[in-house]
């Protein structure tokens, strides 16, 4: 996230049309793959990425912020780690733990190397090579995760000077990580501090996508100030879906340095088109963007203006998030959380809440936990777990009444509607069928005065 020190003018797409017989994996995956330009998950399901950033290499301490993160919505966190080449290298039990935080949270793990960020540009930046030798001395902690963990080689592998090198790098690591065993999908920054202002990515994106193996790979581009308009926007996206080619948005705010970048046309583009989206960035900005934060330290009590608009506002997380469906069927068991040791911040807080209400379940039936998981003055985060009980279940419905005038004013990952105090969840189509003893969420944001007490709820299965 620099200023742009040039600007170059329109390209001409060069021929990909060659990029259409290669939209199939080369074998069967056992995570995520790509076909015809869609992301799927393990069980075939096609994934759009619904998240944030979060600079974990920086701050290592904040370890709630995963959950908090998956509270608001978010199917998918892009996690900030380095490769010892400019900051502390995230060790390997590190990245694991980060995982299992993923896991644990329901939620995809896309994890970056950050120390390539403008390389060609600033000093202090190192290649792609070195972050591919980072991702093959983590290996063993990446191999088995493949159903829950995309691999992004580097952020912003270059800046805007030396950026002609950008294809025969980018596929050179491909191909390095491939020859090492790694199966995950892969992910590839553009270049020009992520923005391809130069099109270098967009032109070369056949190329690079032909050098892996197992037709894996996925391109991210982030939009700050190149992309202030609806048209640049719809232009760039829409020439990958043309190609056949699966494009996401890894970056983007509401505001940069280099210009205005237009959040609303980012989001309603990615909504209509099925393509995944990542904000930048969940808290701990410096530099001069700590307007990006999404969070004041930490603190998902108390969400910025950018965090209300990209979890709450239109096109936004909450209400555009689905849960990946290797969820659905089971609930990951998450290893032991390390903390880091790291100086202290502000933590998030989080309201207490009284022991949630369950009812038995009857034999095939299912069980529904209400939980306050974040209360602020007049608001709320909510979430329910839905388990099946002794046998499998095709479908659910979860009701409940407030006491005390609450109300629901947006949900996911469920079909919420009301009659008064009364409320009713139904699943929705990639989550009602769940096997003996499996589980699945839903949340919401809700408004209360004066008292937030929890509700009692019923569960019934079809």
């Amino acid at each position: 996230m620099k200023k742009l020190l040039s600007v170059a003018g329109a390209a001409l797409l060069t021929a990909l049309a060659a990029v259409f017989a290669l939209g199939q994996p080369a074998q069967a995956a056992t995570g995520f793959s790509v076909s015809n330009g869609r992301l799927y998950d393990a069980n075939g399901v096609e994934f759009v990425m619904r998240g944030v950033n979060h600079a974990h290499t920086w701050y290592p301490q904040q370890t709630s912020s995963f959950a908090n993160i998956k509270a608001l919505g978010a199917n998918t966190v892009r996690v900030v780690l380095s490769s010892g080449d400019r900051w502390t290298k995230n060790s390997a039990a590190d990245v694991a733990n980060v995982i299992s935080l993923c896991k644990s949270n329901r939620m995809i793990c896309v994890l970056e190397v950050h120390d390539t960020t403008g390389y060609g540009e600033d000093g202090a930046a190192t290649t792609l090579a070195k972050a591919t030798d980072y991702w093959l001395s983590i290996a063993d902690v990446l191999k088995g995760q493949e159903r829950y963990v995309i691999v992004n080689i580097g952020n912003e592998p270059f800046g805007n000077q030396g950026y002609s090198a950008w294809t025969t790098d980018t596929s050179n690591a491909i191909k390095r990580l491939r020859a090492a065993g790694l199966t995950h999908t892969i992910m590839v920054d553009a270049p020009n501090w992520g923005q391809d202002w130069s099109f270098t990515m967009r032109d070369n994106a056949g190329t690079v996508f032909a050098a892996d193996p197992q037709r894996n790979t996925v391109f991210s581009i982030h939009m700050y100030g190149v992309f202030d308009t609806a048209a640049e926007i719809s232009d760039y996206l829409g020439r990958f879906r043309t190609a056949g080619l699966p494009i996401v948005v890894g970056e983007f705010g509401f505001n940069h340095s280099d210009g205005n970048p237009d959040e609303d046309a980012i989001m309603a583009y990615a909504q209509a088109n099925g393509i995944g989206y990542l904000g930048w960035s969940w808290s701990g900005n410096g530099g001069g963007v700590e307007y990006l934060d999404m969070t004041t330290s930490f603190n998902p009590a108390q969400l910025t203006s950018w965090g209300q608009r990209i979890f709450n506002g239109a096109n936004g997380i909450a209400a555009t998030s689905r849960e990946a469906s290797v969820y659905a069927s089971t609930t990951p068991t998450a290893s032991p959380t390390v903390s880091p040791t790291a100086s202290p911040t502000t933590s998030p807080t989080v309201s207490p809440t009284p022991p949630p209400p369950t009812t038995p379940p009857p034999s095939g039936g299912c069980t529904a936990t209400y939980t306050v998981a974040n209360s602020w003055q007049g608001g709320f985060q909510g979430e329910v777990k839905v388990t099946a009980g002794a046998a499998a279940i095709t479908g659910w419905t979860v009701r409940w009444t407030y006491a005390n005038g609450q109300s629901v004013t947006q949900a996911w990952n469920a079909s919420v509607s009301n009659s008064g105090s009364a409320y009713t969840a139904r699943n929705v189509d990639y989550n009602g069928r769940l096997g003996a003893g499996a589980s699945t969420t839903f949340g919401f944001i809700g408004s209360w005065q004066g008292t937030n007490s929890t509700p009692a709820v019923t569960c019934t299965s079809a």
